[in-house]
């Protein structure tokens, strides 16, 4: 019987992914979901551990590895129960924050729990050179929640939950915390931003930066999500954030039982910019974000259409069989 602390012999999967781009084999999802489990455990040595990480960074992650780290990833914590109403809940990654534009991943849920939507954001609470999401709703008053009870007080008042990665997943952020000691992303990184941390269907929000991430987490999406575990609005990153952006907004593809379905289209090019915070510092983006909720400056249009969207969707969702539902906003 394996112990917690047994060490796990991790060579004869890294002779398969350490064979560079072209020469490397991908693993299955069940040795995926063995080797990844294990590193979530600390029985993968660090000598491994970077062995594992440099072979994926240079090959490139498969969807059978995605799924596979993903199984390991959920069973590492304990899901959290759906929150009571008539909303399937929205889950929002938010692990990048803002470096050019004000960061409005904050407004977003703001926007989505008022209509009575419960929204979970999870991810980092600070990052050197950005102005994260945890930083912004610190800065209206908004306190992180540290347990699902929080999450269901939060929903009752129609307010967003911000969860620490630490509080929620404390075994996957041990593991993002990597990127300090070797200096490059791991697979973490991308799982952090498909996490479903729900018992029940969840909608998740989900972006990615490099046009390779499309195709693979579009492929996941279609064929290996277990159905059960809710849909995805798929969308290329604001600054890495799951917020369509204010200006010219980006095609949201929407995965539901197996199925892909453009849900809404790119923007076309505009000179027109949308009314945006003067600065994009934490205060200056919460009073932003304030006097936008009280209607005194114009929401941007875009993010007002992913939150008809996500409305739509969330309220469908609940209740409803896995992939037997339609948009009501097609």
């Amino acid at each position: 019987m394996t112990t917690l602390h047994e060490p796990f012999p991790a060579a004869s999967f890294i002779k398969e992914i350490g064979r560079g781009k072209k020469g490397a084999r991908s693993m299955s999802r069940q040795d995926a979901r063995a080797l990844y489990g294990a590193m979530l455990e600390g029985r993968v040595s660090d000598l491994e551990m970077g062995a594992v990480v440099l072979a994926l960074r240079f090959k490139g992650e498969s969807v059978d590895e995605i799924a596979g780290f993903l199984d390991a990833a959920e069973e590492s914590f304990a899901q959290l129960p759906l929150p009571p109403g008539g909303y399937a809940p929205v889950v929002i990654p938010s692990y990048n924050g803002a470096r050019k534009m004000a960061n409005l991943t904050p407004l977003l849920a703001l926007l989505l729990a008022r209509e009575g939507v419960p929204v979970l954001i999870h991810g980092v609470t600070t990052d050197p050179g950005r102005v994260t999401t945890a930083e912004i709703l610190a800065a209206m008053g908004y306190a992180p929640a540290a347990s699902s009870a929080d999450l269901v007080d939060a929903a009752a008042r129609r307010e967003p939950s911000f969860m620490p990665i630490e509080a929620l997943a404390p075994q996957m952020a041990r593991l993002l915390g990597l990127r300090r000691i070797l200096g490059v992303r791991n697979s973490t990184h991308t799982l952090v931003k498909i996490l479903q941390p729900f018992e029940g269907p969840a909608l998740r929000l989900v972006s990615y930066t490099h046009p390779e991430y499309l195709e693979m987490l579009g492929e996941y999406f279609s064929t290996a999500a277990p159905a059960e575990r809710g849909h995805a609005f798929l969308m290329r990153g604001t600054e890495g954030e799951t917020v369509a952006n204010a200006n010219r907004g980006q095609q949201i593809d929407w995965f539901h039982g197996g199925e892909r379905t453009l849900l809404v289209p790119r923007d076309a090019p505009t000179d027109e910019l949308a009314e945006a915070p003067s600065a994009r510092d934490a205060e200056s983006t919460a009073a932003w974000i304030a006097q936008a909720l009280r209607g005194e400056v114009p929401v941007p249009g875009p993010i007002l259409q992913q939150v008809a969207q996500c409305v739509a969707v969330a309220k469908a969702l609940r209740g409803a069989p896995p992939g037997g539902l339609q948009s009501p906003l097609l």
